[in-house]
């Protein structure tokens, strides 16, 4: 049987080793979950799924250290940040059993001409049918919940294929979703070879695909879904911030290094792009360096460590190559801008490095931000807007006028005022168009979106 290791980002030790599943395995999976669907009498009841929801998000309440140190261990994300993820993952199931009690139909007028007298229509929401998924590394408990929560809420038989760095968060999540009463055909966790995924997204029993990766591997797989099969795809960006002169530049400065060096700068939202006026570059761009300087890199167990490990080694070398690259496009590099080993990259602040390369114009997913100086606002919107990414963006401004501004010029599905680019709670709506994604995530936006509408039109001559 082949299997996969998992590793230690920080420091490259073997973590777990698990078995890979066969392509058969994989259809075996969908099998069993399309036979789920289409037995109406298997399919879980309202209140059964909400308890089986409660008991989940019990069980992991009281896992929250373990469930912390998985995630940290296979993902590199800080301790500190980690637990973070585990709270709100234990939050977003309490989001989705709220969101259940709102899943309803409407009715439709009749008896609006002769052909509608005496009839009644209303419809009514059902479960669209079998969700797969394939996620990403970076919040190896959170994106999981993202894609396969929803599905057990609107009682979707769902089969997952984590991110083969991070897949034990999942493979865990299932097992505690087990361990709450779900029957185990509505949840499999699946982790095998590329050439084996392909039925995850193109049986045609597959009714809603759910893709959390790179644009250039989103776009090709849904270009492979079966007719009618409807999907999400979250990809990256490169965000931008525009920091006008009258905005409060002491407080917007650690949410920008927040935004920028958060896990490292492994998260499709990072601050990446900062425009700041001409009036207020330095300040920007000092302000930065400082807070920069004073990350502590290191060992992401250590509740200390503000700055983890790069996913791999191959991360680590790319960044600095593009680092290296500014440097020698005429950028000016004014802190970090080098390895911290094999797995760690120090907090890069680039200042005005051409528009054409790398850090400028592709998702650079590393603990680096550039800082351009801009005298005319248009001109900044101009160059906010000059990428192929919608995703989220900010702007900081003491000037409502302004603000609305930004809000309504940024092309960004998100724009957030004063607050960093990476900021989301589970609720929102969270998604990209063009090369950033298609459709919203969120937690209950996924939940409608799983769902089929059906109408229902009844026909009584006593009806008036």
């Amino acid at each position: 049987m082949s299997t996969l290791t998992v590793y230690n980002p920080f420091d490259r030790s073997p973590i777990q080793e698990i078995p890979l599943s066969s392509r058969e395995e994989v259809l075996s999976a969908i099998d069993k979950a399309h036979a789920l669907f289409k037995d109406r009498s298997r399919w879980l009841k309202k209140f059964e799924i909400s308890a089986i929801l409660r008991k989940t998000a019990e069980i992991m309440s009281g896992q929250i250290e373990e469930l912390t140190k998985l995630a940290t261990s296979e993902g590199g994300k800080p301790y500190v940040d980690s637990k973070a993820e585990v709270l709100r993952a234990v939050n977003g199931i309490h989001v989705a059993i709220e969101e259940i009690g709102k899943i309803r139909g409407e009715e439709i007028p009749m008896g609006l001409n002769a052909a509608s007298d005496g009839k009644i229509a209303y419809t009514m929401k059902e479960p669209g049918g079998v969700v797969t998924a394939i996620s990403a590394f970076n919040h190896p408990l959170n994106l999981i919940i993202h894609q396969v929560i929803p599905a057990i809420a609107t009682g979707c038989p769902v089969v997952v294929k984590p991110a083969e760095a991070t897949p034990l968060s999942a493979f865990r999540l299932v097992e505690i979703l087990y361990e709450a009463g779900l029957p185990e055909d509505y949840a499999r966790c699946i982790v095998c070879e590329v050439k084996d995924a392909d039925p995850l997204y193109t049986d045609p029993r597959i009714n809603f695909f759910t893709f959390i990766g790179s644009s250039r591997v989103g776009w090709m797989l849904r270009s492979k879904l079966a007719p009618g099969a409807k999907c999400a795809l979250e990809h990256g960006g490169a965000a931008p911030v525009i920091v006008e002169p009258d905005a409060d530049i002491d407080a917007a400065l650690a949410p920008l290094a927040k935004g920028a060096f958060y896990h490292a700068g492994q998260v499709c939202v990072s601050v990446q792009r900062v425009y700041a006026h001409e009036k207020v570059f330095q300040q920007v761009a000092q302000g930065i360096k400082d807070l920069a300087e004073k990350q502590i890199v290191g060992d992401p167990m250590d509740p200390k460590t503000e700055v983890g490990p790069l996913i791999r080694p191959g991360e680590v070398d790319r960044v600095h190559e593009w680092v290296e690259e500014a440097r020698a496009k005429g950028a000016e590099i004014i802190c970090g801008g080098e390895k911290r080993g094999e797995t760690t990259y120090a907090p890069t602040v680039i200042l005005n490095p051409p528009d054409d390369i790398n850090v400028s114009c592709s998702e650079i997913f590393g603990p680096v931000v550039c800082i351009y100086s801009y005298s005319d606002f248009d001109a900044a919107i101009e160059k906010a807007n000059s990428l192929p990414f919608d995703f989220q963006a900010a702007i900081f401004t003491n000037n409502i006028n302004t603000a609305l501004q930004g809000v309504q010029r940024l092309k960004a599905m998100a724009v957030m005022v004063n607050e960093h680019t990476a900021f989301r709670v589970d609720w929102m709506p969270f998604g990209g168009k063009e090369e950033s994604g298609l459709n919203m995530g969120g937690i209950a936006y996924s939940m409608h979106d799983m769902l089929r509408e059906k109408l229902m039109v009844i026909k009584s001559p006593g009806i008036r």
